[in-house]
């Protein structure tokens, strides 16, 4: 899918070349919202939860402008946590041994998720010489970090989004709000718990709201 977004990408960048566009490379820092609600189904069992994350997030860009339209790529090349802390939780069975002994079975589950890849493919319209709308389509990875006493395992996704956003600019520096909103996401464990038949599910809606400084050369 990622060699998909980078044919795109280059393509957009050279049609717009064609029609002799200023070529711009630049640097990003944005305050960023992450907002996550979730869901585990593990047999007739969900667990629901929500969580949040605020950082800092650099990134690097290369434009094509022309007078008052631009098509650019942004990547992001570090990862972000999506919860400022790992979720852990301990849950006890009990359960009646052949010799009708009460066992009890202590289980420790730690959840976290990692953002990673992030690509943005995006274009602005100047509505005045100060005041742009911007708009794209955004990927990335997402890497389950679990470690769940069930034995569940769960794979990395590749996660899609719509992004909506204006900002202000003097020429090289800008300032711009902007939200994304990504697909819901659903993942299925590869290994069942011990005595589950279905394995288990989990299921996020991702959301983000970054407030962000560029800088272009």
């Amino acid at each position: 899918m990622k060699n998909f977004w980078i044919i795109l990408s280059i393509s957009f960048m050279l049609l717009v070349a064609k029609a002799n566009a200023d070529v711009r490379f630049g640097l990003s820092a944005a305050f960023t919202q992450i907002e996550a609600d979730g869901s585990e189904t593990e047999g007739g069992e969900k667990t629901t939860a929500s969580v949040s994350n605020d950082v800092i997030i650099p990134s690097i860009f290369v434009e094509f402008s022309g007078e008052r339209f631009g098509v650019g790529l942004d990547y992001i090349p570090l990862d972000a946590d999506v919860s400022n802390k790992t979720k852990s939780r301990t849950d006890v069975e009990t359960s009646v041994s052949g010799t009708t002994t009460t066992t009890s079975t202590s289980r420790t589950q730690k959840a976290q998720a990692e953002i990673s890849d992030h690509f943005t493919l995006y274009a602005t319209m100047a509505l005045t010489d100060t005041f742009y709308l911007k708009g794209g389509m955004a990927q990335f990875s997402l890497d389950t970090t679990e470690s769940l006493g069930t034995g569940s395992k769960y794979g990395n996704v590749d996660v899609d989004g719509i992004l909506y956003g204006f900002g202000f600019t003097d020429g090289n520096s800008r300032l711009e709000l902007a939200y994304t909103d990504y697909e819901d996401v659903s993942i299925t464990s590869s290994v069942a718990r011990t005595g589950v038949t279905t394995n288990n599910k989990i299921s996020a809606d991702l959301d983000t709201l970054s407030l962000k400084y560029s800088y272009a050369f």
